[in-house]
Formats: C-alpha cells, structure tokens, sequence
C-alpha cells in the first residue's frame, strides 16, 4: 500500500495546479487521473482545443474580410478541416505533454486510472489501495443535460463533440447562450454555417451586466449569429438530414421548430463525482450535485477536500486554479485564500467579453450608490487601425469613495486587459488611481484609462 501526504483526484486545472503547489510546499504528492493525458477537460476537450478553433477561424475572418483593406491581395482562403483539426490537436498535445514535464519535474506520482474513495484517508485505483494523509476532489464537471435532446455527439453534440465534427456543418442550433455556446457558434459562423442561439432566458450571457450583454448581442447579430431569446426548448430529434428542436416562447406559449445539420447542448455543467463513493461514505452533498465544503474546502469526512467545478460557484478553471493553490497551502499548514469577489470571466469571441466585479444589476440591488464611467473603442487609435473599434469599457465605482467595484469590457484583448482591473480593486484602488496611471500610447488598455477618467471629469477622447 503507497503512502502520500495529499492524493489528488483529477488532473484538471484545480487538481494539478493543487498538486504542483503541494509538491513545492514538500508534500509527497499523487495524482490519480484516467484520461490518457493530463490536464482534463479544459485542456482536452474545453478551453485550449476552442481557443486553437477560434484563432483559426478568426484568421480566417480577417483574410477574408481585412487583407484586401490592408493592401494584402491574396487569393480567397479556402478551409482544410482536417488540418485544422490537426492543428488542434497539436495545441493540446504540446499543453497536456507540458502537464506531465511538470509532474516530473516536481516528483509528482500520477497513478493513471479511476479513483474511489472506500473509506477515509484511503484512495483505490484500480485493483491498487494507496493511503494519505489528506484527498482532493477536484474532478470537475460534466456537460449538463437537457430533457427530450438525446445527445450522440455526431449530430447533437456537446461542446466535446463540437470540438470534432466531421465536417463544418452548414447550419446549427445552439441552445444556450452562455460562453460555451457563443464561442462554438463563433466558430461555426466564421465557417459558413448559419448559426441560431436559442437562449431560455431574454438575455444572452447570464450574470453579464445588462447594458453589456444587449451591445454584445447586436455585435455578434452583425456577424450573422441570429438569436432567439425568452425560448424553452421542448426537445430534439434526429431527422434525415439533421436535427430538429422544438421550443415554446415564454412570452405567448408559441409552438416553435428549427432544424439544422448540428445541435450543440450548451446549456451549462454540472459536478462530476460519480464512482467515488462518497455516498456510502455519508460525505454531505448539495442539491446540485456539489460536494459540501467549509470555508476551507473540507468536506463532511475528516482528512476529504474538494475543490473547482465539485464545489459551489463559478466553473471557471482559474477559479479551480485558485482554490487548488489555497487548499495545497492550507493542508501544508499555511493559509490559503481566494477572493471570490475578483474572479475574471471572459468569452473569447471578436470583440472579447470580460468582466469582474460587480454589475449595475447587483448594485441596484443592493441599494449602493454608484457611478459609471464609459469609454467607446471608436475613441482608442490603436482599436481602429486593427478593425476593431466595436465595444466599450464601462467602469462601475462607488460614488462616495471612487473604489472600483466591477469593471466590463467589449473590445480586443478584453481578456487581457481585464487584470489591470483585477489588480486594482485587489488592492482597494480608486478610478482616480487608474485614470493617473500612465498608460502607453497607443494601446488598447488606454481604453481602460479613458473609462476610469469618464468616472470623474470625464475622458479626453470622447
């Protein structure tokens, strides 16, 4: 029977960074995972492989549309799906063969396989039983489900199987239009299909500030995604050329159909935990399928942690990253700590979506004064040489003390950009702070500086 101080159950983003943060704090660290490769499902089948699929599509748009405009005559690109996909699969070999360099390098035992967990401070692989001294769950999440849309990931997929259908299709329904689906439909667009978004609620992207996910919508409306919105979808059914989904406005009970060659479920996630046992351990779970944890991720069981997608809020891989760091420091007996309140999330489209903090939403609600500053990508040199003057930033602070409580970003490098602002309401920072920042000339982030002027006297370029 192997001993370790921390065996980790995942390879994911939260269960690896864990691992290599234990390992470094000098725990004997093991990782149990049984895909072929590392990384999980954000560098397997999720973030990295539609990053790959959304570079090249987007190369795609600008020889097509921008070359000509640039002075660059060349011949209309013609797509080779198979190299694409090539392509793909090439960035997530090099990520998850990364992965396994820094397990060696740290001397962190992967023990390939499934786990289960058949009594506390015991891990089973297999045939194989290993002890430690403290477990990790961090086995993330699976694509959720949708009544009556029988998913065969050939012609109604999850995002694994829009990952690599066999051929771009020529039409396709999304339902939902969180990231997952606004990004696979981007995709898809940009490869000729006509994409249409059927979205439950009357708003696309969830959660997002109001007045942000409306302008995003007419942006991505203009790049020929077609959206309907305030839908329940009743089902799906394989036809002879395709799919056809069936769905009712809320707004009337109206009877609705649409049929396409693809259907992507992107209507959410769900925690994966299946096969660990934790039932018959009596490890207290939520009505949704999470684990239970404390403010230090322990769970019901003595000695039992869980993290990322198995826990509640946002899934999110850096949220899972934070929190694998805090709880490698906590059961090396330091302290470990993730602020919730500035956890990033972006939808990588063209323009990009990101956001963190808080919305006008949220702060209406909470009855607190605010102000708001706006700055257009019309009004950022370097935004309108490179075609993309579409979006805004909009900074929200509060209006008595100027700290910045959320900020929203439409534009190129959203996702970039977006940590200037993480940084600062990190460390408590006022718009005036960011305004009298210098900022080079001529960047994107100027649009950032421009957006925290307009929360005061007001920006120079508008």
């Amino acid at each position: 029977m192997a001993q370790f101080d921390l065996i980790v159950i995942g390879a994911g983003p939260g269960g690896y960074v864990c691992a290599i943060r234990a390992a470094q704090l000098g725990l004997k660290v093991a990782v149990v995972e049984g895909r072929e490769t590392l990384g999980g499902t954000c560098l397997n089948v999720g973030c990295i492989p539609s990053k790959a699929l959304l570079h090249a599509t987007h190369s795609l748009h600008e020889a097509e549309h921008n070359f000509a405009k640039m002075g660059l005559n060349v011949a209309a690109p013609t797509v080779d799906w198979a190299k694409m996909q090539a392509y793909k699969a090439d960035v997530v070999g090099g990520n998850t063969k990364g992965i396994e360099f820094l397990f060696k390098k740290n001397k962190i035992t992967w023990l390939k396989g499934w786990a289960s967990i058949p009594a506390q401070g015991q891990v089973k692989v297999g045939d194989d039983l290993h002890e430690a001294k403290a477990i990790v769950i961090a086995t993330g999440s699976e694509a959720a489900s949708l009544p009556g849309v029988p998913v065969d990931e050939k012609v109604i997929v999850t995002s694994t199987g829009a990952l690599s259908l066999d051929n771009p299709p020529k039409s396709m329904v999304v339902i939902g239009a969180g990231v997952i689906g606004l990004e696979m439909g981007s995709v898809y667009a940009r490869l000729g299909a006509e994409v249409t978004v059927v979205e439950y609620l009357d708003a696309i992207t969830p959660g997002m500030d109001g007045e942000i996910a409306k302008s995003f919508q007419k942006l991505l409306t203009r790049q020929g995604l077609k959206f309907v919105l305030g839908a329940a979808v009743q089902g799906a059914e394989l036809t002879g050329s395709g799919a056809k989904v069936s769905y009712k406005l809320r707004k009337d009970d109206s009877e609705h159909a649409i049929e396409a060659d693809v259907v992507l479920v992107a209507t959410g996630r769900r925690p994966y935990t299946a096969g660990l046992g934790l039932e018959a351990l009596g490890v207290e779970m939520l009505p949704r399928g999470q684990v239970k944890t404390d403010d230090h991720y322990r769970t019901s069981l003595p000695g039992l942690y869980a993290i990322g997608d198995a826990i509640t809020g946002p899934m999110l891989a850096h949220k899972a990253e934070d929190e694998g760091i805090a709880v490698a420091e906590i059961i090396a007996g330091k302290v470990g700590h993730v602020n919730y309140d500035v956890i990033p999330g972006v939808v990588y489209t063209t323009p990009e979506l990101a956001s963190v903090g808080k919305t006008e939403e949220q702060l209406k609600e909470e009855g607190r004064a605010y102000k708001v500053g706006k700055f257009s990508f019309m009004g950022n040199a370097r935004a309108k040489a490179v075609f993309q003057g579409d979006g805004m930033v909009k900074m929200i602070v509060d209006a008595a003390t100027d700290r910045v409580l959320g900020c929203h970003i439409i534009g190129p490098a959203a996702g970039d950009m977006i940590h200037e602002i993480c940084v600062a309401m990190e460390f408590g920072a006022s718009a005036e702070d960011v305004a009298r920042t210098c900022h080079a000339h001529p960047t994107y982030s100027e649009a950032v500086r421009e957006a925290a002027l307009a929360c005061g006297d007001g920006a120079i370029h508008s």
